[in-house]
């Protein structure tokens, strides 16, 4: 039997498309059912994006918030209306902690609700990647510790005599076990610097090409040993964080201006002035007289920094004494360390050709001797510029410097308050 075939029909035949509606219900619009279900799920996926850039929008602004606050906490310098013993303790552990990130350690799990770790409680570390801190790494630690000596020489009346002892023997013997890999990347920048000087007389030297080829290996093989035994980085870790610790339970007394320093900013200056005067009469062995003027050198720069004020916003006050007194000393420092590296430099070289043990630092007897003649030449040239530096720096007596200093971190606090 024969079924007629309805227009409807031929359109539902099995040869037909089966998912698409009836011709006339196409025309008749079904297209727009489609477009608002289109256009809502659009919105939505538009509106989640949205959310999501947002979402990841306002983590990167906490995120830069976060690091500018840390950054601000870690800088030697007081907070508007921030007294110093409140500046300096704050100032102590920032530095403690920083010098612990720096190795991979996470001073955060020191606290728990505001409670620090008991003796002996497991402290969470982060190994650094390849099982030892890089260079970078190591000469960032080595300036928060020397940042630290500083603090603690500026206290040294505050925390008596037995504290003080066994603190900076504890700072000093962390710094030793980094001094390896850091010498070994002084002296290769040293005869780098040489080498930019004097391009013509030392760069097409084989011999000099050859002996910084050794330093180059003393200093790929000294930083892969930098802290490599898991004992020795557990044990300056593990020192780092006992200071932090100790730090963290000082009690120091509130006083009015830097009467809780003045002695020992005093005896800091004394001993600059002092040790400056002993260089410039050429008193004794004169690489030790400067290396030794450079340590209270650097002193007197961090504690002009502690003692200057910074605005919330970041901005130092507005107070012209601190800060030129930080950045001569400053500057007067970089004269005596290169001046103290150069020294070195000189005496391993004589050291090598001394002694066949010491074959890094052997090289050609002309070549040796030229870069011993630019060396001296380049160190009077230093400690010409460093004896006049010094001359303006210590241009005061002791007890003028220090009324001085009074009413400059007076009037500093003044300005920001």
């Amino acid at each position: 039997m024969t079924t007629d075939r309805t227009p409807i029909r031929r359109r539902l035949a099995i040869r037909g498309r089966t998912h698409r509606p009836p011709w006339g219900a196409r025309k008749a619009g079904h297209d727009s059912i489609l477009a608002p279900i289109a256009a809502t799920v659009a919105a939505t996926v538009a509106v989640g994006v949205s959310v999501g850039v947002g979402l990841v929008l306002a983590r990167s602004e906490r995120e830069r918030r976060r690091a500018r606050q840390q950054r601000l906490e870690r800088e030697l310098a007081l907070w508007p209306g921030e007294p110093l013993a409140r500046g300096l303790h704050r100032m102590a552990l920032a530095q403690a902690d920083l010098a612990i990130e720096l190795l991979g350690g996470d001073a955060r799990a020191e606290t728990t609700a505001g409670r620090l770790a008991a003796p002996g409680e497991r402290i969470a570390t982060r190994t650094p990647r390849g099982g030892s801190p890089d260079e970078r790494a190591v000469h960032e630690t080595r300036k928060a510790l020397k940042r630290l000596r500083a603090l603690l020489r500026l206290l040294a009346h505050e925390l008596g005599d037995e504290a003080y002892a066994r603190e900076g023997a504890a700072l000093r013997d962390i710094a030793r076990e980094l001094a390896l890999a850091r010498d070994a990347a002084v002296m290769l920048g040293t005869l780098d610097r040489l080498i930019e000087r004097h391009p013509r007389k030392l760069g097409r030297r084989r011999s000099v090409r050859e002996l910084r080829r050794r330093l180059r290996a003393e200093h790929e093989r000294t930083q892969r040993l930098a802290l490599s035994d898991p004992a020795d980085y557990a044990a300056v870790l593990g020192a780092l964080l006992a200071f932090r610790r100790r730090a963290g339970a000082w009690s120091l007394t509130e006083r009015p201006g830097i009467q809780l320093v003045d002695a020992d900013l005093e005896r800091i200056y004394r001993q600059g002035r002092a040790r400056y005067r002993r260089v410039a009469r050429r008193e004794g062995d004169r690489a030790i007289a400067m290396h030794r003027w450079r340590k209270r050198v650097k002193d007197l720069r961090y504690a002009a920094e502690m003692l200057d004020h910074r605005s919330r916003s970041g901005a130092r006050a507005p107070d012209a004494r601190l800060r030129k007194l930080a950045r001569r000393a400053d500057e007067l420092g970089e004269l005596l360390g290169e001046e103290h590296d150069l020294a070195v430099f000189a005496e391993r070289l004589r050291a090598g050709a001394r002694s066949e043990r010491r074959e890094t630092w052997r090289t050609g007897r002309r070549a040796r001797k030229q870069l011993l003649g630019l060396i001296a030449e380049r160190r009077r040239a230093l400690r010409k510029r460093a004896l006049r530096a010094g001359k303006q720096l210590y241009a005061e007596r002791p007890r003028r410097f220090i009324r001085g200093i009074r009413t400059a971190h007076a009037a500093s606090a003044r300005r920001l308050s």
